[in-house]
Order: structure tokens, then sequence, then C-alpha cells
């Protein structure tokens, strides 16, 4: 399975963007199609909400690839 991360640039990105930002879907309607098909998942749940805001330590897996989302450099890190 191919890895890669993506460092936000805001606080969430939704996973419709996610999939076309990246070419894991050539369009953004069929990114759409892929999510309400059942192929993607998010920290190892089926996700079928094509607005699904992803935030930063989520996981996303389609079509043998995973996508790990990071938090940009500069983020503020709470609870620590």
């Amino acid at each position: 399975m191919a890895q890669q991360t993506l460092e936000l640039r805001g606080d969430f990105i939704e996973l419709h963007s996610l999939l076309k930002l990246l070419g894991l879907a050539p369009s953004g309607g069929a990114a759409k199609e892929m999510i309400a098909a059942g192929q993607v998942t998010v920290d190892g749940v089926v996700e079928t909400r094509k607005a699904c805001k992803l935030r930063a330590n989520q996981c996303v897996r389609v079509a043998g690839e995973e996508v790990l989302l990071v938090p940009p450099p500069d983020a503020i890190v709470r609870g620590a």
C-alpha cells in the first residue's frame, strides 16, 4: 500500500477535495462517486459523507493508497 502525508493548510479539508487534490480521483464528481460507493475509509471506518471534514492525525485509505493528515508546522499543540 502506497503511503503519503498531507500537511493541512487550515483546520480541515473535506474528503472529496482531498481525493481530487491528491489525484486519487480524476475529478470531483468521481471522488463523490467513490465515497458514495463506500470505497473510502477514514480511520478504518467506511465514510460515505462526501464533505466529511478531515483533521490532523486522521488516516484516509482508498484504492491501495493511504494518506495521513498532519498539522501545519506552526500549529499550536493543545493539551501538551
